[in-house]
């Protein structure tokens, strides 16, 4: 029984010595095969490719940064890049609005701007394409889902070149800029003004000295009046009211 134990045991050594030489040699003859070189030079490449970043960056830090600003903000783009969702819910939000004002006071470009949109995403032709950095909206000929001949073939469909007048919106950093721009003085009605003198039409921003006049002229007028002033009014008014009747003695 000992002498098969023994045997056994020297089987088994011997068994892992013969197979640890086989392994090693699987394994050189992976590296050494064609895939191996291939990858190990791929490799070597990446590996060289970094090393001359690093030092490059370390080299010209200013070139460095701007390159990582640049790459910095594309990827911020492309993760803020509006979908077509987020344009139905903009216009949505801009036709509510509107709703909201009187048709004597919404402004005629901003209305009629959303009303087309809303008529163009009723019929199926407001269509969204995503270009990475930003989204374009368009207008279709037709509904896709129209089996009109005209709709489904493609040899009668509009030409590219007219693809940029059909673009209504274009949606960057997680805006739709057009629609904000139509959108601006949405409840100014310019045609009230228009039979207006030029420099009537223009309003400028009060100054600092007239903000601070209408804020001390509005605190005054809160405060109680007491006798002595109401006095002085009425004394104003029986004043006027003499040089009134005065005058209309004078004159006849």
């Amino acid at each position: 029984m000992a002498s098969l134990r023994v045997a056994t045991r020297m089987f088994c050594a011997a068994a892992e010595t013969a197979a640890a030489p086989a392994a090693k040699s699987r394994w050189e003859t992976l590296k050494n095969s064609k895939a191996g070189v291939w990858c190990r030079s791929l490799f070597s490449d990446y590996k060289e490719a970094c090393r001359e970043m690093v030092v490059g960056a370390w080299e010209r830090p200013l070139k460095a940064s701007v390159y990582v600003s640049l790459l910095g903000g594309a990827w911020a783009c492309f993760h803020t890049t509006p979908d077509q969702s987020s344009f139905e819910a903009a216009l949505l939000e801009r036709s509510n609005q509107l709703a909201l004002l009187s048709p004597w006071i919404r402004n005629a470009t901003s209305d009629g701007h959303v009303q087309s949109l809303v008529k163009l995403r009723n019929e199926g032709r407001l269509h969204h394409a995503s270009l990475g950095l930003l989204s374009l909206v368009y207008r279709a000929s037709y509904d896709p889902d129209v089996t009109l001949y005209e709709a489904q073939c493609s040899n009668v469909s509009a030409p590219w070149l007219e693809f940029p007048k059909r673009v209504l919106d274009v949606g960057f950093a997680g805006r739709w800029w057009i629609l904000d721009l139509k959108m601006k003085d949405y409840d100014v009605n310019e045609d009230d003004f228009k039979h207006l003198p030029a420099h009537m039409q223009v309003t400028s921003p009060p100054s600092v000295q007239e903000v601070e006049r209408n804020e001390r002229l509005h605190k005054e007028s809160w405060v109680a009046l007491t006798v002595e002033d109401e006095e002085k009014e009425a004394n104003v008014v029986d004043r006027k009211e003499e040089r009134v009747s005065e005058e209309s003695q004078t004159q006849a």
